[in-house]
């Protein structure tokens, strides 16, 4: 799958005069077919821009396009998982997947749908209101999917699954992913799980974009050097932070690092952590697609 998935341009998102706003000029550009890590602390505006993507809310300021046209217009071609999994508890795990189909008869995709669930040995018969949190879990995934969508948004999807079923979750992602293009757009807190399954990441801070742009590319930006205190101009610090005589910083280089310093590529996690233990560091958005023209 080719073209954009969803891009913001001034985005924000505001509730009420006096309350900070959840998002804040938000600009940034998704590619189609990428599985992108959406990670910020509590109160970031992940939430938030999920429900914009999924057409629940309305942009206070700018715009976002999903799919090519505004979310409302895109919202068959989509799924969207909250994080309170909202299911009817009265059914059954059969009769949520039997409505799962008749509310999407053209996009449907049973087998999907049936392997999730079964991954997980539920009962088919089995009421919503007895399952637990992790199963309510496989359940909402499993009608996500099999509403084969061309945009998946996922809050918090692992949150309530142990790390085996995390492990099935990131596998049939990444599988689907590969196999019919699927973008995929999922928050999580555990940092450290996302790594090696998603290509993209959109770091939110403070209700603005602080990093977005291909994994690859952005870890490539950065280096974790490490060394005797000294001056590591003309270089960005994004932060630093001293132990005894060391020094260990984490530094988007503006050429050669002096031979003085040991130098590493971060990962996922340690990139992430320093921007967000550094607010004031300035942010940097990459867009694949219009380098690669350039």
């Amino acid at each position: 799958m080719t073209g954009t998935a969803i891009e913001a341009a001034g985005l924000g998102r505001g509730f009420g005069r006096r309350a900070r706003p959840a998002l804040r000029d938000c600009a940034f550009r998704l590619p189609a077919g990428r599985i992108c890590a959406l990670v910020g602390p509590n109160g970031a505006g992940k939430s938030t821009l999920l429900a914009l993507a999924a057409g629940l809310l309305g942009p206070t300021h700018g715009t976002l396009t999903v799919l090519g046209t505004t979310p409302a217009a895109a919202r068959e071609r989509l799924a969207y998982v909250a994080q309170d999994k909202p299911l009817h508890p009265q059914l059954t795990v059969a009769e949520t997947l039997r409505l799962g189909r008749e509310l999407n008869p053209r996009r449907w995709d049973a087998a999907v749908a049936e392997a999730v669930v079964g991954q997980g040995d539920l009962d088919p018969g089995a009421r919503i209101r007895t399952l637990s949190g992790g199963q309510r879990t496989r359940v909402a995934l499993a009608l996500a999917l099999g509403k084969r969508p061309e945009l998946l948004l996922l809050d918090e999807p692992t949150a309530d699954l142990d790390p085996l079923a995390r492990h099935q979750l990131m596998g049939t992602l990444m599988a689907d992913v590969a196999d019919h293009g699927t973008t995929v757009v999922m928050s999580s807190h555990v940092v450290a799980e996302l790594e090696g399954s998603c290509d993209h990441l959109l770091l939110l801070g403070g209700g603005r974009v602080r990093l977005a742009g291909p994994l690859e590319d952005l870890l490539a930006a950065h280096r974790v050097v490490t060394g005797r205190i000294g001056d590591l101009a003309p270089h960005t610090v994004v932060e630093s932070r001293t132990g005894g005589r060391l020094l260990t910083a984490l530094v988007r280089p503006s050429g050669p690092v002096d031979t003085g310093w040991e130098t590493a590529e971060p990962s996922l996690e340690e990139l992430v952590l320093a921007h967000l233990r550094a607010p004031e560091a300035p942010a940097l958005l990459l867009d694949e697609t219009r380098e690669a023209a350039a």
